[in-house]
């Protein structure tokens, strides 16, 4: 009997059916799913270019090289009505690339500043800071747009009685006029000046952080890396003999002529991103000051920092690495609430992609195109902050 028991005992068990383990059904469904997604996406493509066939328009990107016959109205390049349709598409791209960007730097100084304020021991400031943070974030962002750009850029005086900033630069109706820089022969020295400026102020800051870390003392590398990206370029213009000069605007007629204009819907545009983000962003920022155990903040004034010593070096470099990734989003929405600029009438890429899909009839071709530019920059926006938030994290040993 003791036998048998321990002969059954010793009897490998059966593995159990596969639809009963859990981690095969687990990859039976994500190859299932896979499956799919594929046929779908399979179906509908198909689907789409039966389509295109039967109508005798089949796919192809040949039209971007015909003439677009519309001009729009601001360029940082130059097009005319001749200008091949891809040309355009350029022109709306770099449109949007400078507005987000512009955008993007403004948002976050507001928001850094406001969300501070709202964390003042002032009671008026910080209730002011909240009441801006609470009207600006629950007005649409379309409506703050046209508030802009018919309360605001359209109300500015006509050319005759342009609002003069200095004796070079105009405000009107019609834009911003300033100064433009025309590069001559040997204007590559400046460039090659600001290139070793900026590296000096990398330098310098890196040097002062590992010389406050070895004695304590601090240098002030901002400031002196700004005195550095402005002032060798400028000395480097004088001993090339300032091959660089500038194109003054001048009112000739009806409108300034030469220097730089920046449209009243770029304005607007800008304005209105900005100012709409930038009350997110002062919500992140003082959730991230806020995350900041007030121990830190104690230890520092007992250690006699002052109160902008302490936010500057204690507080903001910790509470950067709660801030940066909702940052992130913001950053992102910039971009694509940057599509709203037909409300001022700035020729971003979405207004150039509709006026070339009218023309054209190329409604899939301009779609994807429009949607490749805005995967491609946005992917670029997170790669380049995820890398910033890799740097932030604390290192374990």
């Amino acid at each position: 009997m003791a036998t048998e028991v321990q002969g059954r005992a010793s009897t490998p068990a059966e593995s159990p059916a596969w639809w009963r383990d859990e981690r095969k059904r687990g990859f039976v469904a994500q190859i299932l799913t896979i499956a799919i997604v594929v046929l779908a996406f399979w179906f509908l493509i198909s689907n789409m270019l039966e389509n295109q066939a039967r109508l005798g328009v089949p796919l192809s990107l040949d039209f971007l090289y015909g003439t677009a016959g519309f001009q729009i109205s601001f360029s940082l390049i130059p097009i005319s009505l001749d200008s091949p349709i891809i040309r355009i598409i350029e022109t709306g791209i770099i449109n949007t690339l400078v507005a987000s960007a512009i955008s993007i730097v403004l948002a976050t100084l507001i928001g850094f500043l406001i969300g501070v304020l709202r964390l003042s021991s002032n009671w008026l400031i910080a209730r002011l800071a909240t009441v801006y943070i609470e009207v600006v974030r629950n007005i649409p962002l379309l409506v703050q747009l046209l508030f802009w750009y018919a309360g605001i850029t359209k109300a500015l005086p006509v050319v005759r009685q342009s609002i003069m900033i200095g004796p070079d630069i105009a405000l009107n109706v019609r834009g911003l006029f300033i100064p433009r820089p025309v590069p001559g022969d040997g204007s590559w020295i400046i460039l090659v000046a600001l290139i070793v400026a900026i590296v000096g102020a990398v330098g310098i800051h890196r040097w002062s952080k590992q010389r406050q870390k070895a004695t304590g003392r601090q240098f002030p590398s901002i400031w002196t890396g700004v005195a550095l990206i402005v002032l060798l370029p400028i000395v480097a213009n004088f001993a090339a003999g300032s091959p660089v000069t500038w194109e003054i605007p001048k009112l000739q007629g009806f409108n300034f002529r030469g220097g730089l204009t920046m449209a009243p819907e770029l304005v607007a545009l800008v304005m209105g991103l900005s100012v709409y983000t930038s009350a997110y962003i002062a919500e992140i920022v003082r959730g991230g000051i806020i995350a900041i155990s007030h121990g830190q903040t104690e230890a520092a004034l007992a250690l006699g920092l002052k109160p902008s010593w302490n936010l500057r070096l204690v507080v903001i470099p910790q509470a950067l690495r709660v801030i940066t990734p909702p940052l992130t989003s913001q950053y992102l929405n910039v971009l694509k609430n940057s599509t709203l600029a037909g409300a001022t009438g700035f020729p971003d890429l979405y207004a150039v992609i509709g006026t070339s899909q009218n023309q054209t009839g190329r409604a899939v071709e301009c779609v994807a195109i429009l949607m490749l530019f805005y995967l491609i920059v946005s992917l670029l926006i997170s790669l380049f902050m995820n890398w910033y938030n890799k740097r932030l994290a604390l290192v374990e040993r």
